[in-house]
């Protein structure tokens, strides 16, 4: 009911705007204004507006980074994400100084350079000096940051042999909506997997039969342990989803029929991340909101997300992270039945 209302007052409001538009249009030509050439004053109103509009677009910004800061992501807690982090911010500076430097500058110019009655706009032919500076600059600094990405992306990406033995060797199977984990057991070599096995308590189609598979344990949640490097392996049981797992700054689709990977190495664990006085700030300021929307209590928890519309529950499909010292860690994997035992 209340949306009817909100409708058919809209539908009023609309058309009585048109009414006085066309009213207005009727009395400009009785009186013979035209409309469509501004006058001095007009432009200098107009000038005035975008000047006054500038301003507040710039105070807007800065509000807008003070009000919600609150609740970004704090640190990394891996330590690739500390290169991505400041890959990230190197871009935010760059932005940030060519926007407040470049919108003040186009609102001002655009009440400075306002119409006026008898004076015509300056043409400016060519300069190359000025087309060298702006053709040579962003491309130095763009190329720099994409080479900085790039071995960022190589080091991130890249596990040698010799690293994945060492590694904690994870795979993640994805179907809609739900996120299975399979570690690899004491071979740390995960076996071979196939949707066809999909059956009973094999829940992300691990080969019986290959010998590779049957100490391999499969979860529910993801442990990890601090200060070691982590290979995660992903497939797709159905559509192509997307393991996002913000906290890490780490992600990687999903794709049916093939296998994708990354890596990375946890630096804090779950516990001692609660307890850092920014992640105290951004919960308090996050059950702030929640309770201003009658919202339960949050806790702080690393995730795994999908990041890629999958289907109605898209947005339920996640799964809890643990990370924890590596003592807890062999606890917990100790108390884990292997596939073989559950087969």
């Amino acid at each position: 009911m209340n949306t009817l209302v909100i409708l058919f007052f809209a539908g009023v409001s609309l058309a009585v705007f048109y009414q006085l538009a066309r009213i207005s249009n009727f009395l400009d030509r009785i009186s013979g204004f035209d409309p469509s050439i501004p006058s001095d004053r007009d432009n200098d109103t107009q000038g005035k507006l975008m000047l006054v509009f500038g301003v507040l677009y710039i105070v807007f910004f800065a509000w807008v980074q003070w009000k919600w800061s609150g609740v970004l992501l704090p640190r990394s807690a891996s330590l690739e994400g500390e290169t991505y982090d400041m890959i990230m911010n190197l871009n935010w500076l760059l932005i940030v100084v060519v926007f407040v430097l470049g919108i003040p500058l186009t609102f001002y110019f655009c009440y400075k350079y306002r119409g006026v009655s008898g004076r015509k706009a300056y043409f400016y032919h060519h300069n190359n000096k000025i087309e060298l500076i702006w053709t040579v600059v962003p491309t130095i600094v763009l190329s720099i940051i994409v080479i900085i990405g790039l071995v960022a992306w190589s080091d991130i990406m890249y596990v040698s042999e010799e690293e994945e033995q060492e590694a904690v060797v994870i795979e993640v199977y994805a179907k809609q909506f739900s996120w299975t984990a399979r570690y690899a057991g004491e071979d740390n070599v995960l076996g071979q997997g196939n949707v066809r096995f999909v059956k009973g308590s094999n829940l992300v189609g691990a080969d019986p039969n290959d010998p590779y598979s049957v100490d391999d344990v499969i979860t529910n949640e993801i442990h990890l342990p601090v200060g070691r490097r982590v290979v995660f392996k992903f497939r797709s049981q159905d559509v192509i989803h997307s393991a996002f797992m913000p906290h890490f700054r780490a992600q990687m689709n999903c794709v049916p029929g093939m296998i994708t990977q990354f890596s990375f190495t946890p630096s804090i664990t779950t516990e001692d991340m609660r307890s850092l006085p920014e992640v105290i700030s951004k919960v308090d300021n996050i059950n702030k909101l929640r309770a201003d929307n009658g919202e339960d209590d949050w806790e702080y928890d690393f995730l795994l997300l999908c990041n890629k519309i999958c289907g109605n529950a898209h947005y339920n499909m996640q799964m809890k992270i643990i990370v924890e010292s590596p003592q807890e860690y062999q606890k917990w994997m100790d108390s884990q039945a292997k596939l073989v035992d559950i087969l």
